[in-house]
């Protein structure tokens, strides 16, 4: 059953401080590392996250509408708004929108997805250990198994059926996938690096459907 939206903004507050922890000890290097979320390096992924926190509907409607609803100019045009002059000004900005609970929109599974898989996508390449909690990632799961919505997760699992090895989240029909809930939801946000961590007949389809999209994951 779904978490109600105040203790999903409280998972989302929580992922963000224990992200803004780890990029505490990283140095220059790391902060120009490439992320998994396309050509964007860790400090961009940052300041992408503190965006998304400062705009509520009608800021993000204007903004996209300024951007004749080209969403790579919109993003674009936000980093660098919410780029600091160097990444310990990128994590203060980062740390400020920690208890924020502003939104494009009241989808809170997906604003939970945000900061779950970007932060994977900033600690893999850098090798941090920290995961989050198995059930805040199964609300992510069920999120994005159930709609597209910011990424074509449930586009790229049809027909396929999900079994986490480490929660209760299950999903769909078909050949089988299994894996842990963060490596499910990973590869539903399209992130092909965590493919390698599944198992089961429906991987080789999975692998393939997010093939036609490598390069490409969705901010």
């Amino acid at each position: 059953m779904p978490r109600d939206r105040n203790t999903m903004w409280a998972m989302v507050h929580a992922e963000r401080a224990a992200l803004a922890d780890d990029l505490a000890g990283l140095d220059d290097s790391g902060w120009a590392r490439r992320s998994l979320c396309g050509e964007w390096i860790v400090e961009e992924v940052v300041a992408h996250l503190t965006a998304a926190a400062s705009l509520g509907r009608w800021r993000w409607l204007a903004s996209m509408i300024g951007a004749r609803f080209d969403a790579d100019l919109h993003n674009r045009r936000r980093l660098a708004e919410h780029s600091g002059a160097s990444p310990a000004e990128s994590l203060e900005n980062f740390r400020a929108i920690i208890p924020s609970t502003t939104a494009p929109s009241g989808h809170t599974g997906a604003w939970l997805g945000e900061v779950v898989v970007h932060a994977q996508d900033i600690r893999r390449p850098l090798g941090l250990t920290y995961l989050p909690s198995v059930s805040t990632v199964t609300e992510v799961a069920r999120f994005y198994a159930s709609k597209d919505f910011a990424v074509n997760s449930r586009t790229a699992v049809r027909g396929l059926r999900l079994e986490a090895t480490d929660g209760p989240f299950t999903a769909g029909a078909g050949p089988l996938v299994t894996g842990t809930t963060l490596a499910l939801t990973m590869a539903m946000a399209g992130r092909s690096a965590y493919v390698a961590d599944l198992d089961g007949p429906g991987v080789s389809v999975l692998r393939g459907r997010l093939a036609t999209e490598a390069g490409n994951p969705t901010p």
